[in-house]
Formats: C-alpha cells, structure tokens, sequence
C-alpha cells in the first residue's frame, strides 16, 4: 500500500510536470507566418497577432514583417539585433514601416493617442513623444489577413469617434519579374484630420554580409550633409553614391536628413558585389525627407512620406522593390 505522504508527493510532482509541460508548449509555439513565391522569389513573412505574434510593440506597423525574401540564391532580409522579445520596439524585420504618432501633442497624461497599424495608446507623462519608449497599448484595433500564394493583404481597422481609419497594406509578388509591391491604403474614417508621415526602415540584410567594403547605396540627390569626420575611415559620399570602406563592428554611418528638406523623387538602390545582390526602391510619392542609417548588420535608408487626409477621405501609395544581379544592373 502506498503511503498517503509518498502518495500526495507523486501527485504534486505529476502536477508540477504536466505544468512545465504546457507552459513549454506555449512557449514553443510558433507566430502566425505565411509563405508566398511568384515563381522567380520566395518570401516568408510573419502576421500581426495579438497574443501570438513575432512583433507585438508599438514603434512600427504590425504588417509585412519579412524576414526571409530569397532571389536566384541571395537573401535580403535577416535578423540584424542581438536580443529578441516581441515588445522591443526594434525587433523587426523586411521592410517595415513606421508612423508618426497622431494626436500626442493635443493629449494630456493619461489621454490617448493613435499609431496607424499598432492602436490607441496612452500618453503616460508629458514628455515629448519618443520612439524608443514604450508607450501602453490601450485598443489593437482588429486585424484581418488574407493569405494568396503570390500576396498577402492586411487589414487593420480601428474604431473611434475623432482619430479612426481602415488601413490595408498588400505585400505582392509581381507575376513574372523579381519585384515586389507594397500597395496601401489608409482611409481616415473619423472626425478629425489625420496627419502623419511614414517612412519605410527597410532593414535591407544582404547575404547575411557585414557592412562593409563591396556594399554601396545610390541616392536620388546630391546630399548637402556631411559625413560625421569620425567615420571617415569607414565610409565615404561622393555625389549621390555612399561606398563602405571598412566594416562598421558595433559602429553605424548614419544621416539625419538628405534631402536638406528640399524633397526628392522617391528612387534609390542598395547593392553588394562581394554577392551580387541588387535592390532599386521606387515610390509614386515623393520623399518629404531621407535619412540614412547602418549598422553592422544591416543597411538602412529611411525614405518618408507626408500624409494629410480629411475626414471622409482616402490616401494611397505604393513602394516597389526590384530584386536584381549587379552584373546586369538595371
């Protein structure tokens, strides 16, 4: 006969098992993800979740987190930072975008402000608005997403009385060609005026390549702004073309702005020739602003645009990645 002390120990570790069990099994589980290939590239991106999702924070959009983009054996994009958690503001991956905040300014602490593809937030303090802080996430909004085997539609809808929207962003594969599209769409349905500007990361990780001599970034202008005098040694801008000179290690070439706030055709093109590996990103909207960042891992021009859309009203944009070999450059 089993003694009962013996008995209720067996019974209490079996609990504490089948506990660490479940919890390991929540833990393992996997984001939402989707692949999609037109044939000529292969793309795997991670879908906006509120519970599950690879990216849960509150500085870029949810949408088109790709972190995989393969063409005629070359990768674009990669995990660049060292630590992952869904709520770092910077873990994210692909060509990601982010809004300015709407409505911060206006809000007291403890009132509300909207980000277009993340929610409502609170404004804790009366500190200007910081994209490295974390801000509570106080309404989602609702999420919709279509998966096709060439595309991916996502559909974000957040409700209100003054700042409200229907947003949907298509991430497609253009049949026969290595291009992709990224199509949105922003609809202000709500009282108020929204006015933001977005800009697109792009997080461009090429062959998993350092930065470094063989990579090079064509801008559409002839930049005003100088290279910080400290990092001469790593980089160098001459006319509208900035070459690597040395790898950055922990260091990062950056530019606040080069367009000097004289705008620009939204046109530019990264490439690496230790690889071979191209990308020209075009946009049918002008850049309200450039700038430029790098770190060791990943390479980074921030091309933005204004937005202003009247209640009733609805913006559009699209943003084109042409995929190529730089022995055949375009």
């Amino acid at each position: 006969m089993i003694k009962k002390e013996y008995l209720g120990k067996m019974i209490c570790g079996l609990l504490c098992l089948s506990f660490l069990v479940i919890t390991s099994a929540v833990t393992d589980e996997k984001p939402p993800e989707a692949e999609i290939t037109n044939g000529l590239i292969h793309a795997h991106l991670y879908l906006p979740d509120t519970d599950k999702g690879y990216y849960r924070a509150m500085r870029f959009d949810w949408s088109g987190v790709i972190n995989e983009l393969e063409y005629k054996g070359h990768n674009y994009y990669g995990q660049w930072y060292q630590k992952y958690d869904p709520l770092i503001n910077d873990a994210i991956m692909g060509p990601v975008e982010a809004y300015d905040p709407i409505g911060f300014d206006a809000a007291k602490t403890g009132e509300s402000f909207v980000k277009v593809g993340v929610g409502v937030l609170e404004k804790p303090d009366e500190q200007p608005y910081n994209f490295q802080r974390s801000y509570k996430i106080l309404d989602n909004g609702k999420w919709k997403v279509k998966v096709g085997s060439d595309q991916v539609l996502f559909q974000h809808t957040l409700a209100g009385k003054e700042y409200a929207y229907e947003y949907s962003k298509t991430v497609k594969l253009v049949k026969d060609k290595p291009m992709m599209v990224l199509s949105h769409s922003l609809k202000n349905t709500g009282t108020k005026t929204i006015e933001t500007s977005v800009f697109d990361h792009n997080f461009l990780v090429i062959d998993q390549q350092p930065t470094g001599p063989g990579f090079e970034v064509t801008f559409p202008l002839n930049p005003n702004e100088k290279l910080n005098p400290r990092m001469e040694e790593y980089a160098k801008m001459k006319d509208n073309q900035l070459t690597f000179l040395k790898e950055l290690d922990r260091r990062n070439v950056s530019f606040k702005d080069l367009t000097n706030g004289d705008g620009a055709n939204y046109s530019l093109q990264v490439e690496n020739h230790n690889t071979g590996a191209g990308v020209k990103i075009t946009g049918d909207k002008p850049i309200s602003k450039l700038v430029f960042w790098s770190a060791s891992k990943t390479v980074c021009p921030e091309p933005y645009i204004n937005i202003k859309i009247e209640p009733g009203k609805t913006f559009t944009w699209n943003i084109t990645y042409e995929y190529y070999d730089t022995a055949k450059k375009l």
